[in-house]
């Protein structure tokens, strides 16, 4: 899990004009806060934490990127020995005709991430650039916005950036639009995702809303414009619109205090809580951390107000506005929060899922669109999938979908093709509904476009909503993960034109970024680049996963099961149960579970991964350091100990 985080971070990829160059003359923007320092080939750049730290490195000549890598180390490390996890290509992309990337092994108990990245300009050129990353995984959590930022914006001398600003978009008509379904098509082949909701929407009007493959594996009922997924995330930019029909209605203001508006409203620190604006709620840019396993290790039949409850013992690790830190639990009060002051008197958990049926989802005409578990799995309903040990695609169990739903607001709706389109719909014009209709007043609707953080250059978090300028036009955009689900939603603003997609399959991660891309290259004749981005996508997904069967041991072997008591408990995230059956061994969480598999660390320590389909990688640490059998579960900014009951 703490890779795939990490991973997710140093993805965020944007391009930017920049004025700083590195002494090959390559172009770049710091990191913003981090401190620079050296001179001519070698540049370091450190995070005001100190335990976090970029170096550029210009080289004349390397025969490869193993070699210039290893040239790398020599100069800014001479006793560098670290056992290379991975090494892995990267997509041709600004500028960069062969970028290698290699990951090094660290143990859990040293919280560090080391990575090295080597990148070539031009085959005639002997030159390369290496980027060395050594950080504390807390660190780079926290700053992840700002290094990833800064690995985008590095451009060879002389690179001109694709821009499209001023050009006529092509229109998406049918031959355009069977296009993009067929890159999805051979994308969901490669990748086994079992079936994809799709709409186009061009001119805003939808051209086409239907689906691909199947609801679930080994089952013949076909996905359709009428299909229901999981939509995660997408959520927030639903409910930010439920806070702006509040304001709307002089219910709420964007820069009224949460603690004033609703009064169970409290962090940890009663400082910042007195900070909090309505508008910070859900602007990803308090400070305040992901923190998300509270809740994933929760009871999805908690009452809403357990959302304020775990956020009463939450502190921010970052200050207000400084860095890009995206939290669940805020969205979920923020969606409260607007449903209280529209519902007064009400549960909390009813109001907000009655004033989104009533103020939002009914006006749009958005029939199948719930919060409604039961309903959902009673009709036309996708499965989730995820990952086997093995690579294979499997059904996966839906028991960690439903921990989402105390904090539903954040990311527990389910909606379908049609739906969907009718929200970007919505969207496209500027609050009013599909037909024309006022909906949202266009003032409180464009509020949730304005920036609150930087995310990379030139792109923004508005309110539930990335917007993106990146190639002269304004891309906005917000996705969505959970088990088994990931989706995306993203509109062009200026053109009237939108795409949705909807899958059911953690593999489906990877079709959401190339079919982004796909879409500007049809439109305005961008640069081929989607067919080779997801072409690396998919090699490295499965080197990934390769690797990680390298190095788990199944069955458990029996002198790292006789360690194990048969009970934890952490005050935190609740109870384990072991259950030992010969070699397997199994986690029974309070509301769910998943087989595990045994990892020998290099510092000599041992964990146990999850290895279900969907739940794999979550690394519980042995501590046979303790007074008591003790499990370690960390995200990258938080320690949770499970200690042996029995």
């Amino acid at each position: 899990m703490r890779r795939l985080l990490i991973a997710s971070l140093l993805a965020a990829a944007f391009a930017a004009a920049n004025a700083d160059t590195t002494s090959a003359g390559h172009s770049y923007s710091p990191p913003e806060a981090f401190a620079a320092s050296g001179q001519g080939a070698v540049l370091k750049f450190t995070a005001p934490e100190g335990d976090a730290s970029v170096t550029v490195v210009d080289l004349a000549s390397a025969k490869d990127a193993a070699d210039a890598i290893a040239q790398a180390w020599a100069l800014v490390d001479p006793g560098f020995k670290r056992t290379l996890r991975l090494a892995t290509p990267r997509p041709a992309r600004n500028g960069w005709v062969d970028q290698q990337v290699f990951e090094y092994e660290t143990s859990p108990n040293e919280k560090l991430v080391l990575q090295a990245i080597a990148r070539h300009a031009s085959t005639g050129d002997k030159g390369w650039v290496v980027l060395l990353l050594q950080a504390s995984e807390a660190t780079l959590e926290k700053r992840g916005a700002p290094v990833g930022k800064f690995f985008a914006s590095l451009r060879p001398k002389g690179y001109e950036r694709e821009s499209f600003a001023g050009r006529t978009a092509k229109p998406l008509t049918p031959e355009r639009v069977e296009q993009l379904k067929a890159f999805v098509a051979d994308g969901m082949k490669q990748l086994d995702v079992p079936g994809v909701g799709l709409s186009f929407i061009n001119d805003r009007q939808v051209v086409w809303a239907g689906g691909l493959g199947v609801r679930e594996q080994g089952k013949p009922a076909p996905v359709d414009g009428d299909t229901l997924f999981m939509a995660a995330s997408n959520t927030k930019a639903m409910t930010t619109a439920l806070l702006a029909r509040a304001v709307d209605a002089g219910k709420l203001r964007w820069d009224q205090p949460a603690a004033e508006a609703y009064p169970g409203f409290r962090l940890a620190d009663p400082e910042v809580t007195k900070s909090v604006q309505i508008k910070h709620l859900v602007c990803a840019c308090t400070g305040m951390p992901r923190q998300d396993l509270e809740w994933l290790f929760a009871s999805g039949k908690a009452p809403a107000k357990s959302t304020f409850d775990q956020l009463g013992a939450m502190k921010p690790t970052s200050k207000f506005g400084e860095v890009f830190q995206y939290s669940n639990l805020m969205v979920g009060a923020g969606g409260y929060v607007a449903a209280s002051a529209l519902k007064p008197g009400k549960e909390i958990g009813a109001a907000y899922d009655e004033a989104m049926q009533e103020l939002l989802f009914g006006p749009l005409g958005m029939k199948s669109t719930t919060f409604d578990y039961a309903k959902v799995l009673r009709g036309n309903h996708a499965m989730p999938h995820g990952d086997a040990l093995d690579g294979s695609t499997r059904r996966a169990s839906m028991d960690l979908n439903y921990t989402i739903i105390p904090a539903r607001p954040a990311g527990a709706v389910w909606t379908t093709p049609r739906d969907f389109s009718r929200w970007v719909l919505m969207e496209l014009n500027k609050g009013r509904t599909p037909e024309g209709q006022p909906l949202i007043g266009e003032a409180n609707w464009a509020e949730r476009y304005k920036p609150q953080v930087m995310v990379g250059e030139d792109v923004s978090y508005g309110m539930g909503l990335f917007v993106d300028k990146q190639y002269g036009i304004t891309v906005a955009s917000h996705g969505g993960d959970m088990l088994g689900f990931h989706s995306n939603m993203i509109w062009l603003p200026e053109y009237g034109v939108g795409v949705t997609i909807l899958t059911n399959s953690d593999a489906g991660v990877l079709l959401r970024g190339p079919l982004q891309r796909k879409l500007l290259e049809v439109l305005f004749d961008g640069r081929p680049e989607a067919d080779e981005r997801l072409k690396v996508a998919i090699a490295n997904r499965k080197a990934e996963a390769a690797k990680q069967r390298e190095l788990l041991t199944l069955p458990v072997p029996a002198d790292a099961i006789k360690p194990l008591a048969a009970s934890y408990a952490s005050p935190d995230l609740g109870h384990i149960k072991v259950s030992k059956k010969g070699g397997q061994v199994r986690f029974q969480f309070d509301h769910w579970n998943s087989e595990v598999a045994l990892r020998k660390n290099e510092d000599g320590t041992q964990s146990y991964m999850t290895i279900d389909p969907g739940i794999g990688g979550i690394e519980f640490v042995r501590d046979d350091k303790a007074a008591k059998p003790t499990l370690i579960l960390r995200d990258a900014q938080h320690e949770y100990r499970f200690v042996a009951t029995r």
